[in-house]
């Protein structure tokens, strides 16, 4: 004769049995990592100027912690996950070779990173970025639009010669004579580039 409450017991909570059976990587996924996803978006969508790529970052972020739980699973799940976040959107600026003053601030901003600079690289970072924004605000106002334009936010010379109004050959002027300026005034020398006269 079978035993029909063990039975009922077995099916009563199928969810139970389910995170019993499951494998330890996706249990700690889904108990340590998952619980994580609205600070991790809040975070993504901070750092990052373009929000359609926020949900494609957020994948790629889980893919990058699951595959390393599958060699070691983490100590810390919220310091490795924000740690993960940190350094995938810092790969993406590299990629693009575009460093926005603001994605250098705001990344170190965050408390929850387990591997965060010191306080003096913190401070030297802080310094640096002063330094450039005394250094832009020195510049003639046309050469700063363009600079900020192209080598901050991104721009191409078209798209800047559309916004200011200009030529993209003088918007290319700008430019050049924008980034000499910002290289003397930060490094005290002029840079060793051939000018047109």
């Amino acid at each position: 004769m079978v035993d029909r409450s063990d039975k009922r017991r077995e099916t009563a909570d199928p969810r139970a049995h389910a995170v019993e059976n499951a494998d330890p990587v996706d249990a700690w996924f889904a108990s340590e990592v998952l619980p994580l996803e609205a600070a991790l978006m809040q975070f993504l969508q901070h750092n990052w100027r373009n929000q359609s790529d926020i949900y494609d970052f957020r994948q790629e972020v889980y893919v990058r912690v699951y595959e390393a739980a599958q060699k070691q699973i983490p100590d810390r799940a919220k310091q490795f996950v924000f740690a993960t976040a940190r350094h995938l959107l810092i790969d993406r600026v590299r990629q693009e070779q575009i460093i926005p003053i603001e994605a250098a601030g705001d990344l170190e901003a965050l408390d929850a990173i387990g591997d965060a600079p010191g306080p003096d690289r913190i401070v030297a970072a802080r310094d640096e970025l002063r330094r450039l924004q005394a250094a832009l605000d020195r510049l003639p106002t046309r050469a700063r639009e363009a600079v900020v334009l192209g080598r901050i936010e991104g721009l191409s010379r078209r798209e800047i010669a559309l916004r200011m109004g200009l030529s993209e050959g003088t918007v290319a002027q700008y430019l050049s004579r924008g980034i000499c300026a910002l290289v003397e005034i930060l490094y005290g020398e002029p840079p060793n580039i051939r000018r047109r006269d």
